[in-house]
C-alpha cells in the first residue's frame, strides 16, 4: 500500500509518500517561519492563506520526487488536528478532495500520534512498549506506548508547554520568532551558574509538568537589568538547564514507574542538542536506551503522517467524506489497532 500524507496543522506545510514494502518514498516541508517573524509568532489566518498556496504544487512535486503518479496512491492521510483550525482545514480539503476524485480511501491523523510514530521511520526503530517524551511548542507529556493508538498519558503540562516557555524567553531576550533554537544557540556561550532557575515540580510526586512559573523567573530576573551579550548568552543557558534538567528528571522517573527501558523523544524540542545529550547519559546510566527521529522528523513534517496513516489503513480503518479538523483532541481517544 502506497499513501500520500499531508501535514498543515500550524505552520509548516508538507507533503510525503510513504510504501508499505519500500519505505518512504519522498518528503516535502515548507516553513513559513519568514512570514511570521514579523509579527513574533504564528498569525493564523496567514497561516491558513499561505497553506492554500503551497499545498498542491507541493503535492505534485513530491508525488514526481517519489516516481509516482495518481493511480499508485492506495490512500491519503491527512493531519486532521490537534492544530489551526484554519490550517487543518486546508489539508483536509484537500485530502478530501483528491481521495473522493481519485477513489481511495482518506483517513484523519492525530498529529501527536504521528509525532510518537515518527522514529518508527528511522532505520532502528525502537521496540515495544516503550515511554515517549512528545515535547514541542505547543505539548509537553509522557506517554507509555504499547501498540499503535494504545496510549496512556502519564503525565503533561498544567500550564505552558516547554517550547512555549523557550519561545517567550526568547522573545524577553530579544531573539525574535521562533526563539527557541535562537535561545539554545546563544545557550552555548553562556557561562555557569550566573543565574540560578527553579526545576519546576521536581520536588514533588508525579510525571506532570509546569513551565510558567519557570518564565515568570525569567522576567524577574530581567527586571531592572540591562543586559550586555555575555549576561543574555548566561541568562540562556541557565534557563535551558533548568527546562532540560526537569525534563531529564521527568522522563527517567517514568521509565521507572512504568518499567520500560525504551524512551522514544519527540517533537520539535526534541532535536535540542543539550536534551539529547543529557537524555542519552541519564538513560545509559540506568540502562536504557533512548530512540529519536532525525532532526527532520522531530518538527511537523508528512513523513509521519504518511505513516501513522499507512499503519492505519493497512489495519482496514477509514475515514468518512467529512472533513475532520480538531483544535483540541485527546490523545487517549484514539482506537487501538492490531498488527
Amino acid at each position: 500500500m502506497r499513501v500520500l500524507g499531508i501535514e498543515s496543522s500550524c505552520d509548516e506545510t508538507a507533503v510525503a509518500v510513504y510504501d508499505g514494502a519500500r519505505g518512504l518514498l519522498a518528503h516535502e516541508v515548507f516553513s513559513q517561519f519568514d512570514l511570521h517573524r514579523a509579527w513574533g509568532g504564528v498569525v493564523p489566518e496567514l497561516a491558513a492563506r499561505d497553506h492554500i498556496q503551497k499545498l498542491l504544487p507541493m503535492l505534485r512535486a513530491t508525488l514526481e520526487s517519489a516516481g509516482s503518479s495518481r493511480e499508485d496512491i492506495n490512500g491519503i492521510a491527512y493531519t486532521a488536528g490537534p492544530g489551526l483550525i484554519g490550517a487543518l482545514m486546508v489539508g483536509g480539503s484537500v485530502a478530501e478532495s483528491l481521495a473522493y476524485a481519485w477513489g481511495v480511501p482518506v483517513i484523519g491523523i492525530h498529529h501527536m500520534e504521528g509525532h510518537l510514530l515518527a522514529p518508527m521511520l528511522e532505520p532502528d526503530p525502537p521496540p515495544l512498549p516503550f515511554v515517549a517524551l512528545l515535547v514541542s511548542g505547543g505539548h509537553t507529556m509522557l506517554v507509555e506506548v504499547t501498540g499503535i493508538g494504545r496510549y496512556k498519558i502519564l503525565g503533561e503540562s498544567l500550564d505552558d508547554a516547554a517550547g512555549e516557555a523557550f519561545d517567550k524567553t526568547a522573545k524577553l531576550l530579544g531573539l525574535g520568532y521562533p526563539g527557541g533554537a535562537a535561545l539554545a544557540e546563544l545557550a552555548q556561550r553562556g557561562r555557569a551558574g550566573v543565574f540560578q532557575f527553579p526545576r519546576p515540580m521536581m520536588d514533588r510526586p508525579g510525571l506532570d509538568f509546569s513551565f510558567s512559573g519557570l518564565k515568570t523567573a525569567a522576567v524577574v530576573a530581567l527586571r531592572n537589568r540591562e543586559l550586555d551579550d555575555q549576561g543574555r548568552a548566561d541568562l540562556a543557558r541557565a534557563f535551558e538547564e533548568a527546562i532540560v534538567d526537569t525534563l531529564v528528571g521527568k522522563a527517567l522517573r517514568a521509565l521507572e514507574y512504568t518499567g520500560h527501558d525504551a524512551l522514544v523523544i519527540a517533537g520539535g524540542v526534541g532535536a535540542n542538542r543539550k536534551l539529547r545529550a543529557d537524555l542519552a547519559r541519564a538513560a545509559e546510566a540506568r540502562g536504557a536506551r533512548v530512540y529519536y527521529p532525525r532532526p527532520g522528523f522531530c518538527t511537523d513534517n508528512a513523513a509521519m503522517i504518511a505513516y501513522a496513516g499507512y499503519r492505519r489503513l493497512a489495519a482496514g480503518e477509514r475515514g468518512g467524506q467529512a472533513i475532520r479538523a480538531r483544535p483540541r483532541w485527546p490523545l487517549d481517544e484514539l482506537t487501538p489497532i492490531d498488527g
